[in-house]
C-alpha cells in the first residue's frame, strides 16, 4: 500500500512526522511544572496537581469513546465521514456541558474528597476547561485518520506551544494559581474555535448528523468509553488515594515522583494512532496477515526509544528530580525511580490492536480486572511500603493488563506468544540500553558534587554510546557475527 504523501521518504514514516510535531513544544511543556514549583509553595503546587488530576480524569472519561471512535470509522467509512464527525462533535459538546455542570455543582464535595478545602474555589475553572477541551478532542484524530499527518503534527506542536505560554506567563506575572487556570481556559477556547472552523470548512457539505451512523458509532464507542472510564480510574486511583490520605504538600511530593514525561506520549500516541489507521486500512483491503508485521514494526520502533529512555532515567533520576524541582522534593526520588518503569509499557501498543479488531468489550474487562486488583490491594501496599506502595500496586496492575491483552492478541492473530513479539529485537535493544547505562552512571558518580554538569555529561555519554551501538546494527552485516548478528534483529524484525 502506498504511503501518504506526508510520510514518503521519512525513515519512521508518519510516526516520526507526528512525533516531531509534538516535540516542538516538548521542552516548554515539560517545564510547566518546573516553573510552577518555583512560583508556588508546596501546598499551592499540590493544589495545582490535584486540579489537573481531576481534569485529566474527567477529560478522558467524558469523551465516552466518541472522539476515539473516529480512528475506526473515518478510514473505513469514506462516504460517511461527515456524519460520524458531526455525531462525535455534537456528542462531545453535550458531554462537555454535562461535565462542566457536574464540576461546578460538586466543587465542595470534590474538595472534601481530596482533603483540600482550597480546591473548591478553583474547580469551576476546571469545569470550563474540560468543556472547551472536549469540543476540540477530535481535531488531531480526524487529521490522522485522514492521513493528514503533517497537519496533525503542526496542530500538536502549536497547541503545545500556546498551552505552555498561557500556563507559564500568567504564573510568572501574577504568581497566582487562578490566573494559570484563566490561561488554561483561554488556550482551550482557541483550540475549540480552530477545531470547529476546520470541521466546518473541510466537511461543509457532509457535516450532518446521522441516526444510522450514530447507532454504529455508539455500538463501538460505548464499550470503548466504558473501558476508558475504568482505565482512567484505575490509572489515577493511586493518586486519589494518596491525596485523600495525606495533605496537599505530601501529595506534591508524590505527584513529582510520578512525573509524566511528555515525550513518552508524544512518541507513543502518534505511533499507536498510525498503527491503528494502517491496520484498519489493511483489514479493509483484505490483508489480515500484514497486521502482525505492523505490530512488530511499531513495537520495535518504540522499544528503540523507550528502553534506553527508561535506563537513562534510572541513572539520572536522583539528580534530575533535585535539579528540576529543588532539594525540597528529594523525597520524590525513590518514587520517581520506580515510576520510570511505567515507560516500558507503551512499547506494547496492545490496546490499539484490540481496538482495530473492535475488541472494546474485552478492553473493558481487562480494565475492570486491573481496577479491582488495585482497589483490593492498595491499602495493604500503602501500609507496607508507604508512598512507594501506591506506585508498586499500579505497576502490578499494568503487568496483569498487558499479559491479558497479549494472550487475546495471540488468539486474534492466530499465533503463539513466541511469534507474537519480536523477542530477538527486544532483547538486543534491552542489551544496548543496559550497556550504555554503565558508563553514564560512572560519569554521574564522578561529577557527584555538580548535579547539573553530571546530568548533562551523563546524558551525552549515554546518548553517544547508545547511538553508536545502533549505528553498528546498520553497518555490520556479515553473517555469523555473534553479538552483532543478534543486534541486527532490531533492524531485521522491524522490517
Amino acid at each position: 500500500m502506498s504511503q501518504p504523501a506526508e510520510s514518503k521518504g521519512v525513515p519512521f514514516g508518519p510516526e516520526l512526522v507526528l512525533t516531531l510535531g509534538r516535540s516542538v513544544g516538548f521542552v516548554v511543556t515539560f517545564f510547566i511544572p518546573v516553573v510552577l514549583v518555583r512560583v508556588f509553595d508546596q501546598a499551592t503546587f499540590g493544589t495545582y496537581k490535584q486540579l489537573f488530576l481531576v481534569f485529566a480524569t474527567l477529560y478522558y472519561i467524558a469523551q465516552a469513546g466518541m472522539a476515539e471512535s473516529l480512528f475506526y470509522f473515518v478510514p473505513q467509512a469514506r462516504g460517511r465521514r461527515g456524519a460520524f464527525i458531526a455525531n462525535a462533535s455534537i456528542g462531545l459538546v453535550a458531554l462537555g456541558l454535562a461535565s462542566g455542570a457536574l464540576l461546578w455543582a460538586g466543587a465542595p464535595t470534590i474538595a472534601a474528597w481530596l482533603n483540600n478545602a482550597a480546591l473548591a474555589a478553583y474547580i469551576p475553572w476546571i469545569g470550563a476547561f474540560v468543556l472547551l477541551m472536549l469540543v476540540s478532542a477530535g481535531l488531531e484524530v480526524v487529521l490522522i485518520a485522514r492521513g493528514r499527518f503533517a497537519w496533525a503534527a503542526a496542530s500538536y506542536g502549536l497547541s503545545d506551544l500556546v498551552r505552555s505560554a498561557l500556563f507559564i506567563l500568567p504564573a510568572l506575572i501574577t504568581r497566582r494559581l487562578e490566573w494559570v487556570l484563566i490561561g488554561a481556559v483561554a488556550f482551550a477556547a482557541v483550540r475549540m474555535v480552530v477545531t470547529l472552523g476546520y470541521f466546518a470548512g473541510e466537511f461543509r457539505g457532509e457535516l450532518r448528523p446521522s441516526r444510522r451512523a450514530l447507532m454504529e458509532q455508539l455500538a463501538y464507542a460505548l464499550p470503548f468509553g466504558a473501558a476508558v472510564l475504568i482505565e482512567t480510574i484505575q490509572g489515577n486511583v493511586h493518586q486519589y488515594v494518596v491525596s485523600a490520605r495525606f495533605d496537599a504538600a505530601t501529595f506534591a511530593i508524590y505527584a513529582v515522583g510520578c512525573l509524566q514525561v511528555p515525550f513518552v506520549d508524544f512518541v507513543a500516541g502518534p505511533a499507536g494512532n498510525v498503527m491503528m489507521v494502517r491496520m484498519s486500512e489493511r483489514l479493509a483491503e483484505g490483508h489480515r496477515g500484514s497486521v502482525l508485521e505492523l505490530w512488530h514494526q511499531t513495537t520495535l520502533r518504540l522499544a528503540l526509544i523507550f528502553l534506553p529512555l527508561t535506563a537513562l532515567l534510572l541513572v539520572l533520576g536522583r539528580d534530575l528530580i533535585v535539579v528540576l524541582f529543588t532539594p525540597a522534593y528529594a523525597a520524590s526520588v525513590p518514587i520517581f525511580l520506580a515510576w520510570s518503569l511505567s515507560i516500558l509499557f507503551p512499547v506494547l501498543q496492545t490496546d490499539g490492536v484490540l481496538r482495530v479488531f473492535a475488541r472494546t468489550r474485552f478492553l473493558l474487562l481487562v480494565n475492570v480486572v486491573r481496577l479491582l486488583l488495585i482497589l483490593g490491594s492498595i491499602s495493604w501496599f500503602l501500609s507496607t511500603f508507604g508512598l512507594m506502595g501506591a506506585v508498586l500496586v499500579t505497576l502490578s496492575g499494568m503487568i496483569v493488563a498487558k499479559v491479558m491483552m497479549l494472550f487475546d492478541m495471540c488468539r486474534l492473530l492466530n499465533v503463539g506468544l513466541r511469534d507474537l513479539l519480536p523477542w530477538r529485537g527486544l532483547a538486543a535493544t534491552a542489551g544496548l540500553a543496559a550497556a550504555a547505562a554503565v558508563p553514564a552512571w560512572a560519569v554521574m558518580k564522578a561529577l557527584d558534587q555538580h548535579p547539573l554538569a553530571g546530568l548533562v555529561a551523563a546524558g551525552i555519554t549515554y546518548a553517544s554510546i547508545y547511538l553508536a551501538a545502533l549505528a553498528l546494527v546498520h553497518i555490520r552485516r556479515r553473517p555469523g557475527g555473534g553479538a552483532v548478528e543478534t543486534l541486527r534483529a532490531v533492524r531485521a524484525e522491524g522490517g
